[in-house]
């Protein structure tokens, strides 16, 4: 198994937001929408919190399917809220999703969260044990979550085979950003052992692919 190939905490590169902003992330996002919802359907008017909610793709794709959420994205990066802005307003739902520009490790909640929600984000932290543990802190003691991120493959050919297998169309700009994110990108058992690490018993670690893990179930 190659080591971690560590990149860029937040994405602010204006090309790199760019092609991420205009990416068709439709079928991955949706049922990633899908599934947090399958898995925990019996959440009434919820407060989910979206950690690296990136251009506000999701937060959008939450609250058009369910009428009676609320969510607060956070991001880092300054134009991807900016996108996501622009998105919201134009979408009008700009009375249920809140916005905000800051590193999750800062971040203060006038209220614990019913849920959180992060796709994505992951990769990006170099310490992540960190990522954890302020998840665990944001939320009410029993609140689900559900955590996506890229699976790092065995060698960089791998990553490449699955660039090309799963981008083959996608502009450079887009194809060097998933390559380089699957290098950074934490395995199964790397991911099982930071959980363990701050006592996060009641989640779970899946990989329902051959480049993504998932991480489900009830903080306490």
């Amino acid at each position: 198994m190659m080591e971690r190939v560590l990149e860029p905490e937040v994405m602010d590169d204006p090309a790199q937001v760019l092609a991420y902003a205009h990416a068709d992330f439709e079928r991955e996002n949706q049922g990633f929408v899908d599934q947090f919802f399958t898995l925990y359907p019996d959440l009434e008017n919820p407060h989910i919190v979206d950690l690296g909610c990136g251009p506000g793709d999701i937060p959008l794709r939450v609250v058009q399917g369910h009428a009676m959420c609320r969510v607060t994205g956070i991001d880092a990066s300054q134009p991807m809220i900016t996108y996501a802005e622009e998105a919201v307003r134009n979408a009008g739902f700009q009375d249920r999703i809140q916005l905000i520009c800051e590193r999750f490790q800062d971040v203060t909640l006038s209220s614990p969260a019913d849920a959180i929600i992060s796709n994505s984000l992951v990769h990006h932290v170099p310490n992540p044990l960190r990522f954890w543990y302020c998840l665990k802190n944001l939320l009410k003691p029993g609140s689900p979550v559900l955590v996506m991120d890229l699976l790092r493959p065995e060698s960089p050919e791998a990553a490449q085979a699955i660039v090309d297998v799963q981008a083959p169309n996608e502009p450079e700009q887009l194809r060097k950003d998933f390559y380089q994110s699957l290098l950074a990108a934490y395995t199964e058992d790397e991911v099982a052992a930071h959980l363990a690490e701050l006592n996060l018993s009641r989640l779970f670690v899946d990989v329902p692919d051959d480049r993504h893990w998932i991480v489900y179930g009830q903080v306490f």
